[in-house]
C-alpha cells in the first residue's frame, strides 16, 4: 500500500508533517490521519474539477466551459435558467436582446440568487443587436439589457452580427435597410463600458476572419470572446484558428447542430457510435467535443433532464481516435447562414450567403 506521502505526491500535493495533538503531545491516530488525508485529496479533486469547468480569457477573467443557451426558449426561459443554475450547476447563461427573453431570463436569475447563488459566481452574456449597432445606441442598449435582466453589470457583451440594420428592418431586408456600419465607433463605446465596470468583457459573434482582422487594427481593448456556430458538422476551422492566433477565446453556439436547420447531429451515426462506446448521451459527446477543442459551449434546452445531461461532461474525455473520427464528419455546412436576416438578392449590399461570410467558406 502506498504511504500517505506517496499518495499526496501522486495527486500533486505538497506533503506536510503530520499534525500533532497539542494537548496530549501525540500524533494523530491512523484513523484520524486517514480522514484528514481523504479530506485533502477531496479538496484537490474538487479544485481540479473546478479548473476543468472554466477557460481563462485574455482579460484574466474566467468563462464557464458550459453555459445555457436561451435562443428560442420563449416563456420557458425563467424556469430553464433556474433549473440550470440551481439544480444542474450551470454558472453561465447566454442570451441576447434579439431573442426577446431578457425579462424571463432576469426572473430566472433573480430566483436563483434568492435560492442562495451569488451574482458574482454567475457569468451572464448578452448581445448588441444590429439595429443598435451605432455609437449612439450602444449605451442605451446596454442599459435596457441591465434593466430587463435585473443585474447591474454584464460579464460579457457581444456584437451579435457585424451588420447595421435600420430599426424595424424586414426579413430579409428591403433596399436601404442594411446601413453603413461604424465598427470603430461602436467598439470605442463598448470599450468605455469596460472602463466604467458596467461590462467585464466585450467580444464578437458571427464574424469572419476579414472582419476580425479589421477590428484588431483599431481595438484598444481586445475582444475576449468570439461566439460562432461550431459543431462536428460545421467545424469552422478558419475562424477558430484566427481566434487562437490572437488569443481570443471561442464559444461554440448550436453545439448539438439542429434538426430544424438540416444538421441533426444527435442522430448522426458517428456521434451515436461514440456515445454508445462511452456510455454517454449524444448531447454529452457533442458538448465534450467542443470542450476538447478548447472552446466553451452553450447548448440550448428547455427540458430539465436534458439541461442536466448537457453539463455532465466533466471528469472524462473522448479518446483521441473517436475525437478525430468526429472531426472527419463530412458535408460540412452551417445551420445558421444569416440568409433570412441579411440577404436581399435584388438590392445589396448582401446579395448572397457568401457575401455575409466574405466568401471565406
Amino acid at each position: 500500500m502506498e504511504s500517505y506521502a506517496e499518495t499526496a505526491a501522486v495527486i500533486g500535493l505538497k506533503f506536510y508533517l503530520v499534525p500533532v495533538n497539542v494537548m496530549n503531545h501525540k500524533l494523530l491516530s491512523d484513523e484520524q490521519l486517514e480522514k484528514e488525508m481523504q479530506g485533502k485529496m477531496a479538496q484537490v479533486a474538487m479544485a481540479v474539477q473546478d479548473e476543468e469547468r472554466y477557460f481563462t480569457l485574455v482579460s484574466g477573467h474566467r468563462i464557464p466551459a458550459v453555459g445555457l443557451g436561451t435562443w428560442r426558449s420563449g416563456s420557458q426561459s425563467d424556469d430553464s435558467v433556474f433549473t440550470a443554475i440551481v439544480e444542474a450547476g450551470y454558472r453561465h447563461i447566454d442570451t441576447a436582446a434579439e431573442y426577446g427573453v431578457h425579462e424571463q431570463v432576469g426572473f430566472g436569475l433573480q430566483a436563483a440568487i434568492k435560492a442562495g447563488i451569488r451574482r458574482e459566481d454567475l457569468f451572464i452574456t448578452t448581445k448588441l443587436w444590429c439595429s443598435d449597432l451605432s455609437p449612439d445606441r450602444v449605451r442605451i442598449a446596454l442599459n435596457n439589457a441591465l434593466q430587463e435582466l435585473q443585474v447591474d453589470y454584464l460579464d460579457l457583451f457581444l456584437i451579435h452580427w457585424p451588420f447595421h440594420l435600420k430599426e424595424g428592418a424586414s426579413r430579409p431586408p428591403k433596399e436601404g435597410e442594411v446601413l453603413e456600419l461604424d465598427m470603430e465607433g461602436v467598439w470605442r463605446e463598448m470599450e468605455k463600458l469596460v472602463k466604467e465596470n458596467l461590462v467585464r468583457d466585450i467580444g464578437i459573434s458571427n464574424f469572419t476572419v476579414k472582419k476580425l482582422e479589421k477590428l484588431l487594427r483599431f481595438a484598444q481593448t481586445m475582444p475576449s470572446v468570439c461566439q460562432m456556430e461550431m459543431h462536428p458538422g460545421w467545424r469552422n476551422d478558419k475562424m477558430l484558428e484566427a481566434c487562437r492566433k490572437n488569443g481570443i477565446h471561442v464559444t461554440a453556439y448550436s453545439p448539438l447542430g439542429s434538426s430544424e436547420g438540416g444538421r441533426d447531429l444527435i442522430h448522426d451515426e458517428a456521434v451515436q457510435r461514440v456515445a454508445k462506446k462511452l456510455n454517454k448521451t449524444p448531447g454529452q459527446i457533442l458538448v465534450r467535443w467542443a470542450i476538447q477543442r478548447g472552446t466553451s459551449a452553450i447548448p440550448k434546452s428547455t427540458h430539465s433532464e436534458r439541461i442536466k445531461e448537457n453539463i455532465g461532461v466533466f471528469g472524462w474525455e473522448i479518446p483521441n481516435e473517436d475525437f478525430e473520427a468526429l472531426c472527419r464528419i463530412p458535408n460540412q455546412k452551417r445551420v445558421l447562414s444569416g440568409e433570412d436576416l441579411f440577404v436581399n438578392k435584388e438590392a445589396g449590399p448582401l446579395r448572397s450567403v457568401a457575401d455575409v461570410w466574405d466568401h471565406e467558406d
